[in-house]
């Protein structure tokens, strides 16, 4: 089996994190040995550059800045954790990867994603996922959720317009993928039924 890099992609409450628990859970199973990080976050390090982008005590930001911070997290991650576990043959499955912060430091940020795109590309040394599912919702349906769970952070708290910027980015971003890597799913649909649809998907390249 070729190595797995899979990434799930989606605005706020979109479900990311049920899904890759049940992903995870479903290798597992079948005997895979899987790894399964967030982003930011995981390291000592990239956990303490998440605290900082989350806490709402830490202000404004500016998209530049939060971008770094990202693309920081982000190269610890890859170089401690992910490159690691995959050249060990292990299946790696992401919370959020660098369409995140195309979209949220771009479209919705006003920083020019071909820039943004390269800064990744140093960071992660061209790391991409093998595969991403983005979890498609409307802002007004995937905050609301949000704030049904929990309160809001920094990020979560920026407002609808901002939010409706990262769809309307999310949405690009997939519409104008030519690679097939990147899977769009109904994130309204039934738990178990999204599951399915990206098991389906998962089955044709681990065979």
């Amino acid at each position: 089996m070729r190595r797995l890099f899979i990434s799930f992609e989606g605005g706020e409450g979109a479900g990311k994190s049920t899904q890759m628990q049940m992903l995870y859970s479903f290798l597992a199973a079948r005997g895979f040995d899987v790894v399964s990080v967030r982003d930011p976050g995981t390291t000592n390090v990239s956990e303490k550059i998440r605290n900082i982008l989350k806490d709402k005590a830490t202000g404004d930001i500016s998209a530049r800045v939060e971008a770094l911070l990202y693309f920081a997290a982000r190269a610890q991650m890859v170089d401690e954790i992910v490159r690691p576990a995959l050249d060990e043959g292990k299946v790696v499955i992401t919370d959020r990867f660098a369409h995140s912060t195309y979209v949220y430091q771009g479209y919705a940020g006003g920083m020019d994603v071909g820039n943004l795109a390269q800064i990744n590309d140093f960071a992660t040394k061209g790391f991409l996922p093998n595969l991403t599912f983005y979890l498609q919702i409307s802002p007004e349906n995937g905050l609301k959720r949000k704030a049904a769970q929990q309160d809001l952070d920094r990020i979560e708290a920026k407002g609808l317009e901002y939010h409706k910027q990262i769809s309307a980015g999310y949405d690009k971003i997939a519409a104008d993928d030519e690679s097939g890597r990147i899977i769009t799913i109904d994130a309204t649909l039934p738990a178990e039924e999204i599951h399915n649809k990206i098991v389906s998907h998962i089955e044709k390249i681990l065979i």
